[in-house]
C-alpha cells in the first residue's frame, strides 16, 4: 500500500465527496455486500468452511462500511476522518474474529465441502470484482473514501483465495487449505484496518492543526 497514490495524493473534492455518482456507487455496493453476506454465511455454515465464513464476515463489515460512508458523505473532513477511524478499528476487530473462527475449526477438525466453497467463492468473486471496478475511480480520495476502495480490493483478493482453498481441500482431502486462507484473509483485514487508522489519524491531526487559534483578549 505504499506510494503516492496510497499516502500522498488526494484528488477528491468536496463536490465529488457528496456527488450523486459517489452516493449511487455506495448504495449499489451496500446492497450487493448485504445480499452476499446472507448468502455466504449460510453457505459457510452449511459447508463447514472457515474461509467462506471469514469472507461472509468481511461482507458484513463492508456493508457497515458503505452505510457509514453514506452517512458522512459531504460532511467536514474531521467527521469523515472519524468515520474512517471507526471503520479501521472495525476491520481490525473483524480480522481478530476471523482468526478465532479459524482456530475453532482447526480444533474441531471440520472438513469443509470443496464444491460448495468453489461455487459460492466464484459468485462472491464476481460480486466483489464488480464493486471494486465501480469504486476504482475513488481509490485516491481522502481516508474515508479510500477505505471503501481498500475494502473492495481486499474482498476481491479474498475471493480468489477462497477459490484456491476450495481447490486445495478437494485435492488434499484436508481442511488445512481452508484454514490457511482464512488466516490470510484475517491478515488482510488487520493490515487494511491499520492502514486506514493511520491515515485517519493523520487527517485528524492535520484538521486540528489547521484550526485558527483565538487571540487572547487584552484588558483595557
Amino acid at each position: 500500500m505504499a506510494g503516492c497514490h496510497d499516502d500522498c495524493c488526494s484528488s477528491s473534492t468536496p463536490r465529488e465527496l457528496d456527488s450523486p455518482r459517489w452516493r449511487r456507487a455506495l448504495w449499489i455496493a451496500l446492497a450487493i455486500n448485504g445480499a452476499m453476506f446472507l448468502a455466504e454465511i449460510a453457505a459457510g455454515v452449511a459447508a463447514g468452511s472457515a474461509s467462506l465464513q471469514a469472507d461472509a464476515i468481511d461482507f458484513l463489515g463492508d456493508t457497515a462500511n458503505y452505510a457509514i460512508s453514506l452517512g458522512v458523505a459531504g460532511l467536514a473532513l474531521t467527521w469523515r476522518a472519524r468515520a474512517a477511524l471507526l471503520k479501521g478499528w472495525s476491520l481490525v476487530l473483524l480480522g481478530v474474529l476471523v482468526l478465532a473462527s479459524a482456530v475453532w475449526h482447526a480444533i474441531a477438525g471440520t472438513l469443509p465441502e470443496a464444491k460448495t466453497m468453489g461455487i459460492v467463492g466464484m459468485l462472491a468473486l464476481v460480486a466483489n470484482a464488480g464493486v471494486a471496478l465501480m469504486l476504482y475511480r475513488f481509490r485516491v480520495g481522502e481516508a474515508n473514501m479510500r477505505s471503501v476502495w481498500i475494502c473492495s480490493r481486499n474482498d476481491a483478493i479474498g475471493n480468489l483465495a477462497v477459490l484456491a482453498a476450495a481447490a486445495g481441500v478437494f485435492g488434499t482431502g484436508t481442511a488445512w487449505p481452508d484454514l490457511i486462507v482464512a488466516a490470510i484473509m484475517a491478515a488482510l483485514g488487520l493490515s487494511g484496518g491499520w492502514h486506514i487508522i493511520q491515515r485517519a489519524r493523520m487527517e485528524l491531526r492535520g484538521s486540528s492543526a489547521s484550526r485558527p487559534i483565538a487571540s487572547p483578549i487584552r484588558a483595557n
